[in-house]
C-alpha cells in the first residue's frame, strides 16, 4: 500500500518513519481519523506539511501505513494461527488477547481498524480500514479452512463480529474482566461451530 512511496518521493533526512508512525497511530487512536487535522498531525510529528507531504503523500496515505502498522504489531495474526495449533485454540487465545489489548491504554480502547470502519462508507479512512479489517478475516477463514472447510466462514465471520463487538464496549468503558468473560464464552462457541 503506501509503504512502497512512489518514485521521486523520500523521506525527509534524519525522520524517523517508525516513530512518525508510532505517534500517528496514538493520535488516530485517541481521536479517530476525522478528529485528526493536518496541522495537529504535522506539529505532533515535528514536520512541516511540505515534509510530510512529501514523505507520505497525503494524510489518507499516513493513515494507510498507520493500518498497517497496527494490524501487524497489535495482535498480530501470525502470533495466533500458527501452523498446526487447533483452531478452536488459536481463536480462543485470539479472542481473549483482544479483551485485553483493547482496555490496556485508556487513551487507546478498543481496536483502532474496527472502530475506524465505522464511518461513511465511502470516505477513504473507512475504506481503507475496511480492507485491513476484511483481510484479517479472510486469513481467519484460510486458517480454519485448512482443518475445517465446512465451518471456515462461519467462524471468519463470528470471530470479525466479536472482536468488532468487544472493540466497541472498550470503546465504551466495558473493563477488562466483563470482555474477557465475553471472550472466554465466544471461545466456547467457535468450539461448537468448528463440531467434532
Amino acid at each position: 500500500m503506501a509503504a512502497n512511496l512512489k518514485a521521486g518521493r523520500g523521506r525527509p533526512r534524519g525522520f524517523d518513519t517508525e516513530a512518525a508512525l508510532a505517534l500517528g497511530q496514538r493520535l488516530f487512536h485517541a481521536q479517530g481519523y476525522e478528529g485528526v487535522g493536518l496541522a495537529a498531525l504535522t506539529e505532533v510529528l515535528g514536520i512541516k506539511p511540505p515534509s510530510f507531504y512529501k514523505a507520505f503523500g497525503s494524510k489518507a496515505e499516513f493513515f494507510a501505513e498507520v493500518l498497517e502498522r497496527y494490524a501487524a504489531s497489535v495482535l498480530a495474526l501470525d502470533t495466533y494461527l500458527l501452523p498446526g495449533r487447533p483452531p478452536h485454540l488459536a481463536l480462543a487465545l485470539l479472542l481473549e488477547e483482544a479483551a485485553r489489548t483493547y482496555v490496556q491504554d485508556p487513551t487507546q480502547r478498543g481496536c483502532l481498524v474496527l472502530e475506524a470502519v465505522r464511518g461513511e462508507v465511502d470516505e477513504p479512512n473507512v475504506q481503507l480500514a475496511r480492507k485491513v479489517a476484511e483481510s484479517r478475516r479472510e486469513r481467519v477463514r484460510d486458517f480454519v479452512a485448512a482443518s475445517h472447510p465446512h465451518a471456515a466462514q462461519a467462524v471468519a465471520d463470528y470471530i470479525g463480529c466479536t472482536l468488532s463487538g468487544l472493540s466497541a464496549c472498550a470503546r465504551e468503558g466495558m473493563g477488562e474482566a466483563r470482555l474477557l468473560a465475553v471472550a472466554r464464552a465466544a471461545g466456547a462457541a467457535v468450539a461448537a461451530l468448528l463440531g467434532p
